[in-house]
């Protein structure tokens, strides 16, 4: 560059022509055109193009030129033009006017924006002064990345850390105080050791201490392990229990502590150890340091005034600017109407100067085609001559280099260098004058000139094309605005035309009124006209005026007389009618009496029920079937009769309504007569010109009244001859009837006397049954034909009962009918546990009605049965191949079954790709005992098994037999559908075609069923039997089996054992005590239960422990006793022995395996009972109202008892004649747990030998969870798992993965899940779908030593990369080194975290709404759910115990409440708004998503604005959505930087029904509204990489969401109803997480906040002080007698409750010290319908609560450290994590609830924290 400016010296003239060319050529390269069709380009991409641009030419401008003034730059055409940049800056770049150094916190080319983080007032045009966010505040805490002002709104978009509508508070994972300064949101820090299901760590917001640190820690950041544990807390799982023996440790090394010393006598000091009081002083010293340095910042902020001044004159001036736009409005509203008049003519004006606009716009953009040719014409040419500049340039330099080298060459002297060049010049100068010179210079200079004047012109043009460009947007904007009010207009000029037309429609039908009127007064001057000659002619009557009085005279008394004869006949029909009144009151009374024989048969019928035993079951089941006929008999009888006795009452009413009937007119029109002629007869002597219209209309009367007479004379022979007749003749009919019932109920009585007499002789003579062949062979054949007879009476009865119930007679029929009812299933459940063999003879079948479901079939199946063969030919060495049983689809291709073929039991089953045949051979049947041996068969998925016991008469001793086999192929399913499903045991029908491995010959033997899976399954138990001929079955010895020797009661949750007069072995004395011995896998039950009126005592087992209720009469009401401490688990499938003791009448005691549990001490009362229920009770005793009410568990106990015991005495169950349902033995079948239910935090583990070099493993599942683990199982590195991620099943083995190709495996349905693993390949089969990957090289799996390891089902504390699994688990078996292949029995795994082995509540699809799910909250609206955690999840979904279950169902059911527990509502519709964030979040998104969604849903609303629906990524850079703006519905979506929009024209929120369908298809949008208005719109532009994740919103959005693609009044929650959503024709019903929805319901409503039956809760900010004093007020409208309404809590354990029990308010509250409630309970029902008042008031330690007036109180332990703090406030319902033992319900409130105050302040619900769950807010149905 020197070179380049010193060579000027040397040849002036020369550079400076050249130079000359090279700036005006390059000055037009500088110029950016923005011709029609580009896209804007942004002032970073116009920076980088004058960058490059420069980087042309060596200069822009000449060094030399003269610069501007300051404010001025020169452009192009070399001009001075003044800065503009808004008085924020004094300089500006030469050529584009960009302005530099911008002052006053401005920004952009020209000062006319506020950087980010600034904010100035742009209603004013370019901001003179920005200033920054009050994000919260200016200048010393603005924590925005930029912020705006919004109709008079600062709106703050925050930066990551911070949230709020001013960023005034921080996000969810961090902590500090924003509004304080110098303070800021810092991350939370727990040490890894908060939840892992939550996406942030769970810290106080303001100070940063860590809630509910988990995995055995604690401290201010978890970072200490808990009392108990020893280890680093920072590393993972790095606590462990102290192995102290229950003392205490060293928190870092794990060294046991010494007991601590004993405090000396007198002191109260606590005994515990000096390094927890070290740890917590700490910690407490801590927390008080950092809140007086917080106070201390927070008061020297209070004096910092220049932030406030500032704030308060921002307040002010936008006061002032939201006042003079105010009065602008106004008077922009009375300018409305004549600028509404001009709008058309200014709209056709518009148009016009558009097209012209837009006409000249192509001319200059073709003109400017033309000039940016030109110019990049010049610009090459201008490249030309840079290059040969720069040719020269060297030249010139290497002649000065030549020159500088000559000179010292030839030793010149600089004077002879400086002549040299003086002649240089000379010769320069004269080369310069030649011509081909001179012409170049005038070429170069006219070439410049013209392109000055280019370049003017293009500058100038450019200057056009951008003012037109930027007007664009503004007549586009005031297009739409026109367009919007001209089609407002054009709906004003539609309904003022409607107007119009109703009006011409209004005056036509006036016009005709007003000619009717006329034609009427047209008529009644005709009229008057009439009268007035009758006037002129009456007066030639009036000669005879008292013959005419007299003749009135007698007319009154004829009518007199008249009505004296209706009086009378009036009494007679009174009479008949009385008569029969008798008749039918002997009617009813008859049915009454048939009613109560009806009851005396059904006492019969329950005693015979209850007079059976279970080595007579069968026997006594006779009396029971004819009973059951003679019950048939009657009930058709009085069927008859009752429908026959309705009829004739009906008509009788009927015909006695109509004579009433008439006798009232008649009696009426006569005293209207009368009346008529009284005033005719004062007015005759009054008015002469009357007489002749009174004798006139006397004359008519007479007549009438004769006529009347004589009708009502006919009428009532009529009735005498007619209805009389046939209702004595339908009574006489009845009673003939009656007298035929009666005979018959005799006959039949007669005839089951002898049978009960017979049936107790042989009772007696089976209990002391011998060896007789001949009477057991009568027994068995009385015993088939009663079952059989029961069996085919059953159905009939009750079709019987079904039909007679749906008739009208006195309840007490209804009542027995019930009854019948309830005890015939009774029946029919004791036949099916009938232990009773049947004969074969080989032409023999039985079709039994198995009672396992077919689902639970398909992975597991086991059969057991006795069998017994007949050995008609003892010399036959073995016997001939036979059929046993058939268990499979009607069409043979899945099946199992059990035949005997050359002389060895062969177990076949096929899974549908073939027979797989195991045979017994190690046991030939020939050599089989001649009596009955023990078979069961097994298969587990693709293996299978055959066992075979055979026992010893003579001993103990039992032979035992196996043998396996497995399926070659891959099918392991059996795959049955309940409707195709065949169990034929014996034999087949002839119509039926076994498969060819099983069609052999009937079997000839005895056979008895005894389980299929955990079922017990009797032959007796049959849907048809095919030639069973023979009458004596075989006998079994039930005491030859292992399990049957022990003395033990079953019970299956049906039955119960019942102990009448039970001091009939042992008195209630000073010591009463109860000893029973029970083993059950179940988590409830009801063990004892003795009632006495409102008395009761109920032992029942709930999760697993005990819990005792009793009531002897208590003042106080029920005494709860429960193993609150959870010291004693009952359902380990363990014996354990259950002690209760009540001593002295005052105190009871619980006693677990001699060990002490609980104890209670009560008023001193005895115990008022004489009958004990033992493992449930009748379901009139568990309904009755003193027992209903206080019963948690309702279900019966499924398991074995032994050894019942009073007072130390023995007591036979099985002989008591009240035991009912139960059986001997205790099969091990029904104590298994098979299948597990997990709820999200729960799993199970166990430790075995297991080798994944060759492994297979396989499962059932059912879920409706998209995520979580199903098996794990880690050895160092080494880790296998089965997991799911969205949908499908995922298998790791070794770093290799494996996933199934479905997604849709999270549908609430069982699947299948098969592992194999090998040295070869891995495979997965789901449903026997197969994923397959080969093992090659690195890959593969290195064998290693087989070891044992410890697996886990459900989840594993030791991997934090899968979420627990939340739903069952069944059927689970995987192969082991030193073990067969068995089903898993989960009771004994020696790890169960939380999870139940009993029961799998995951609801089957549809999952509707009125049933819990899901999830039913997550992240909170600023992060309140910290407090809820995980027990959120699923409070949607599914209850987290089957006890909820009862307790909600009971709740549900109560009889008391006046409205429904569930409004009426239309199906798969939902009620969305109150809050801004109501909303249904959905998960799944199909595969194909980013190439093609169609969505249809259907909506009503009133609303304007509201958010429909929206899905993006997580950067809501690709988005989809439909909302609805001004009342109509706009679709949007994005391609790339392009968005595509489709508004509708008409507006959809008249309150009516719409579908609407919206479909993306690439980029192609269609909106279609009712399936009549289509709209479809594209865009050029595809983006190929447009994708979006899960998950998609309904109704709403989560805070935060959508405000970067849509307007801000669209972005809130629809406000109306949705439903019927459909994604591409699938109907989608189960969202995720659901926040403020309920069930659209019909009918009225009002004000309030309805909490709906799938529960739900409300969280209110932190904005209660649960300290000293408080005052809560509210109303609510129960639609349940149980309820939570308030509760509040603090960290320190203190908390308040407000709940409500069976119609009770109770209190609850914890100062700190101890518990202590009060309750009121109203004389008014609150479940009444009405709306009631609730007030709670404390004052320090006096807590009052006032029901409606109805006040009571209670005062507790003062507490002297009690301090005021603020808590957050539960409404309606309150997460499982924070519910107290103490609290008599765990129910969420089913109500309304409205008015609700806080320290007289009232609270607005729709400005809730979180709204979580079923809950409307300001909407309540009213019905």
């Amino acid at each position: 560059m020197a070179l380049i400016l010193a060579w000027p010296l040397v040849f002036p003239i020369f550079f400076l022509g050249y130079f000359s060319l090279n700036s005006a050529s390059t000055e037009g390269n500088v110029f950016h055109f923005d011709i029609e069709g580009s896209s804007a380009v942004s002032s970073q991409e116009d920076t980088l193009l004058r960058e490059q641009q420069q980087s042309v030419a060596f200069g822009s401008w000449p060094h030399f030129a003269e610069r501007c003034q300051e404010g001025f730059f020169r452009t192009f055409s070399g001009e001075c033009s003044p800065c503009d940049c808004n008085n924020n800056a004094f300089r500006c770049l030469d050529g584009s006017g960009v302005c530099l150094d911008c002052q006053r916190n401005t920004t952009g080319d020209h000062c006319e924006k506020c950087p980010d983080g600034y904010l100035g007032d742009v209603a004013r045009g370019a901001p003179t002064f920005c200033q920054p966010c009050p994000c919260p505040l200016p200048l010393l805490a603005n924590f925005a990345v930029s912020c705006y002002r919004k109709n008079g709104v600062v709106r703050c978009r925050c930066k990551e850390n911070y949230a709020g509508p001013n960023c005034e508070r921080c996000a969810p994972g961090y902590y500090g105080n924003p509004l304080l300064i110098g303070s800021s949101c810092k991350k939370c820090d727990c040490s890894g050791n908060s939840d892992p299901n939550l996406i942030f760590e769970d810290c106080d917001e303001v100070t940063g201490q860590c809630r509910n640190c988990m995995r055995n820690t604690t401290g201010f950041n978890c970072e200490l392990c808990a009392p108990g544990y020893y280890g680093d807390a920072r590393i993972p799982r790095g606590c462990t229990v102290c192995s102290c023996g229950g003392g205490t440790c060293d928190r870092r090394t794990g060294e046991c502590l010494g007991e601590p010393p004993m405090p000396p006598p007198g002191t109260d000091c606590p005994v515990i150890s000096c390094d927890k009081c070290i740890w917590d002083l700490t910690d407490d010293i801590s927390l008080a340091a950092q809140s007086i340095d917080e106070s201390k910042a927070t008061l020297l902020s209070i004096s910092t005034g220049v932030a406030a001044h500032r704030h308060l004159h921002d307040l002010n001036s936008t006061a002032f600017i939201l006042k003079v736009k105010l009065s602008e409005k106004d008077n922009n509203s009375v300018l409305m109407k004549s600028q509404l008049d001009h709008a058309a003519n200014e709209m056709t004006d518009l148009l016009k100067e558009i097209n012209k606009l837009d006409e000249k716009r192509n001319q200059e953009s073709r003109k400017g085609l033309l000039l940016q040719k030109k110019a990049m014409e010049i610009i090459d040419r201008a490249t030309i001559l840079v290059q040969s500049l720069g040719n020269m340039i060297d030249n010139i330099q290497e002649i000065s280099s030549k020159v500088e080298y000559y000179g010292v060459e030839h030793d010149l002297r600089p004077e002879d260098i400086i002549q040299k060049l003086k002649v240089a010049e000379e010769m320069l100068k004269e080369i310069r004058v030649r011509k081909p010179f001179t012409i170049q210079m005038q070429l170069a200079g006219e070439e410049s000139e013209a392109a000055q004047d280019l370049l003017r012109q293009v500058e100038q043009w450019q200057q056009r094309h951008n003012e037109t460009r930027s007007l664009i947007p503004d007549i586009l904007t005031q297009l739409a605005e026109h367009s919007t009010k001209l089609t407002d207009l054009q709906e004003a000029l539609d309904q003022a035309a409607d107007f119009i037309r109703k009006t011409e429609a209004m005056n036509k039908e006036s016009t005709a009124k007003l000619q009717e009127h006329e034609k009427q007064q047209e008529k009644l001057i005709e009229q008057i006209i009439n009268v007035n000659n009758t006037l002129v002619m009456a007066k030639d009557i009036l000669n005879v005026p008292v013959q005419i009085n007299f003749e009135l005279n007698e007319a009154i008394k004829n009518a007199s007389g008249f009505y004296a004869e209706i009086d009378g006949a009036k009494i007679q029909l009174q009479d008949k009618i009385a008569n029969l009144s008798r008749f039918d009151d002997d009617l009813v009374q008859r049915a009454m009496e048939y009613a109560e024989d009806l009851h005396v048969r059904a006492d019969e019928l329950d005693r015979t029920l209850h007079g059976i035993d279970t080595n007579g079951l069968v026997q006594k089941a006779l009396n029971a079937s004819n009973v059951h006929e003679n019950i048939i008999n009657y009930i058709n009888e009085a069927n008859q009769m009752s429908v026959f006795a309705l009829n004739t009452t009906e008509r009788v009413s009927d015909a006695v309504v109509g004579i009433d009937t008439q006798i009232i007119y008649h009696k009426e029109e006569s005293k209207k007569l009368l009346k008529q002629a009284r005033e005719q007869q004062q007015t005759a002597y009054a008015n002469d010109l009357a007489v002749a219209d009174t004798e006139r209309r006397v004359n008519g009367t007479l007549a009438r009244k004769n006529h009347l007479k004589g009708h009502l004379m006919k009428a009532i022979t009529k009735i005498e001859a007619s209805e009389q007749e046939n209702a004595r003749q339908r009574l006489e009919q009845l009673k003939v009837i009656i007298n035929q019932a009666l005979n018959t109920a005799a006959a039949v009585t007669q005839t089951t006397g002898p049978m009960a007499d017979n049936l107790t002789k042989w009772s007696q003579d089976l209990r002391n049954f011998k060896p007789e062949r001949a009477a057991y062979e009568r027994a068995t054949v009385t015993t088939r034909d009663t079952v059989k007879r029961l069996t085919e009476v059953v159905p009939q009865l009750l079709d019987k009962l079904r039909t007679v119930e749906q008739k009208q007679p006195a309840n007490n029929v209804s009542a027995s009918i019930q009854r019948v009812r309830e005890l015939i299933a009774q029946t029919r459940s004791v036949a099916n546990k009938v232990q009773v063999s049947m004969s074969f003879e080989g032409h023999s079948a039985v079709e039994v009605n198995p009672q396992a479901i077919t689902e639970d079939l398909k992975a597991f199946t086991s059969l057991s049965l006795y069998i017994m063969l007949h050995k008609e030919n003892p010399e036959q060495s073995a016997p001939q191949d036979q059929f046993i049983l058939y268990l499979g689809s009607k069409n043979t291709k899945n099946y199992l079954g059990l035949a005997i073929k050359s002389d060895n039991l062969v177990y076949i089953y096929n899974l549908g790709s073939g027979d797989v045949e195991i045979p017994l051979d190690s046991k030939p049947v020939s050599s089989w005992p001649p009596y009955f041996s023990l078979v069961k068969i097994e298969r587990i998925g693709k293996h299978g098994k055959v066992f075979l016991t055979v026992p010893s008469l003579s001993s103990t001793a039992e032979e035992k037999f196996i043998k396996k086999g497995e399926v070659p192929g891959d099918d392991s399913l059996l795959d049955l559908e309940p409707k195709n499903t065949v169990f034929y045991v014996g034999g087949v029908p002839p119509d039926f075609q076994l498969p060819p491995s099983l069609d052999l010959p009937g079997f000839a033997g005895c056979l008895e069923l005894a389980t299929l899976n955990d079922d017990v399954l009797s032959l007796y138990n049959f849907k048809n039997i095919y030639n069973i001929t023979r009458s004596v079955p075989c006998a079994r010895d039930k005491l030859a089996f292992t399990q049957s020797r022990a003395v033990n009661y079953f019970f299956d949750g049906s039955g119960y054992a019942l102990v009448r007069n039970i001091e009939r072995r042992g008195k209630f004395g000073l010591v009463t005590r109860f000893d029973i011995e029970v083993r059950t896998p179940t988590d409830n039950g009801l063990l004892l239960l003795m009632v006495n009126g409102s008395m009761f005592f109920s032992l029942e087992m709930q999760n697993g422990y005990l819990y005792l209720q009793y009531d002897f009469g208590f003042s106080n009401g029920p005494v709860i006793l429960e193993d609150s401490m959870k010291k004693a688990l009952i359902n380990d499938a363990k014996f354990h022995e259950i002690s209760v003791i009540y001593h002295n009448s005052k105190k009871m005691i619980l006693v677990v395996d001699r060990r002490h549990i609980k104890s209670m001490e009560n008023e001193k009362k005895s115990m008022p009972f004489t009958d004990v229920y033992i493992g449930g009770a009748p379901i009139e005793i568990l309904k009755s109202s003193g027992v209903s009410s206080h019963l948690a568990v309702s279900t019966g106990f499924r398991g074995c008892m032994k050894g019942f015991q009073f007072q130390k005495k023995d007591f036979n169950l099985l002989e008591e004649p009240g035991t009912l349902g139960i059986g001997y033995g205790c099969p091990e079948e029904s104590l298994m747990s098979r299948k597990a239910y997990f709820n999200g935090e729960s799993y199970i583990a166990s430790s075995q030998k297991i080798s994944f070099h060759t492994f297979e493993g396989g499962f059932n599942f059912r879920t409706l969870q998209p995520n979580g683990l199903l098996f794990y199982c880690a050895e160092g590195s080494d880790v296998f798992s089965i997991s799911m991620d969205k949908g499908a099943v995922v298998l790791n083995a070794q770093g290799v993965r494996l996933q199934a190709a479905d997604r849709s495996y999270n549908d609430g349905k069982a699947h299948f899940v098969i592992t194999y693993v090998s040295p070869e390949r891995l495979e997965l089969l789901v449903d026997e779908k197969r994923q397959r990957k080969d093992n090659s090289g690195k890959n593969g799996i290195e064998e290693k030593p087989a070891s044992t390891k410890k697996f886990y089902f459900g989840g594993s504390p030791l991997s934090s990369e899968f979420a627990n699994f939340t739903g069952c688990i069944s059927n689970a078996y995987f192969t082991r080194v030193d073990r067969d292949v068995e089903v898993e029995d989960f009771q004994r795994y020696p790890e169960k975290i939380q999870a139940s082995l009993y029961g799998c509540p995951v609801e089957s699809p549809p999952a509707a709404l009125f049933h819990k799910k899901r999830k039913n909250s997550s992240r909170s609206k600023e992060g309140h759910n910290k407090r809820v955690g995980k027990d959120n999840e699923g409070s949607s979904q599914f209850p987290s115990s089957i006890k909820k279950i009862d307790q909600e169902l009971r709740t549900l059911q109560a009889p008391h409440c006046h409205l429904s527990s569930s409004p009426k509502a239309i199906e798969h519709t939902y009620q969305f708004g109150g809050t801004a964030n109501s909303r249904q979040e959905y998960d799944y998104l199909p595969k194909d998503f980013s190439e093609r969604a169609q969505f249809s849903i259907s909506l009503k609303t009133h609303s304007s604005h509201g958010m429909i629906f929206y899905v993006s990524d997580q950067k809501e850079e690709h988005f989809m959505t439909l909302f609805i703006a001004h009342g109509r519905l706009i679709f949007m979506f994005n391609s790339g930087n392009q968005k595509l929009r489709i508004r509708t024209q008409e507006k959809y929120n008249d309150d009516q029904w719409h579908n609407v369908m919206f479909v993306r298809e690439k980029n192609t949008g269609r909106l279609v509204i009712d399936g009549l208005r289509v709209l479809e719109e594209s865009i050029s532009l595809y983006d190929n990489i447009w994708q979006v994740t899960s998950p998609f919103y309904i109704g709403g959005v989560a805070p935060g969401k959508a405000a970067k693609n849509i307007q801000i009044n669209s972005v809130y929650s629809f406000s109306g109803c949705l439903g019927s959503l459909q994604l591409n024709g699938r109907p989608i019903t189960s969202p995720s997480q659901t926040f403020s929805v309920t069930p659209c319901f019909e009918g009225p409503s009002e004000e309030g906040t309805y909490f709906s039956t799938e529960g739900g809760y409300i969280i209110l900010d932190e904005s209660f002080s649960l300290g000293l004093k408080f005052e809560v007020v509210f109303e609510i409208r129960p639609r349940s007698n149980s309820g939570i309404l308030m509760h509040a809590h603090s960290v320190n354990r203190e908390f308040l409750n407000i709940h409500m029990k069976q119609g009770q308010v109770i209190v609850k509250l914890n100062n700190g010290i101890k518990d202590f409630s009060t309750s009121v309970i109203p004389k008014q029902n609150l479940c009444d319908g009405q709306w009631h008042r609730i007030a709670v008031i404390r004052d320090a330690n006096v807590v009052q609560l006032d029901v409606d007036s109805e006040v009571n109180h209670v005062v507790g332990p003062l507490n002297p450290k009690a301090t005021d703090h603020r808590e957050p406030v539960f409404v309606g319902g309150i997460p499982e994590s924070l519910l107290t033992f103490s609290l008599t319900t765990r129910n969420s409130f089913n109500g309304c609830i409205r008015n609700f105050m806080i320290d007289e302040r009232p609270v607005s619900f729709s400005k809730a924290a979180l709204v979580s769950g079923a809950v409307s807010i300001n909407r309540c149905p009213a019905a």
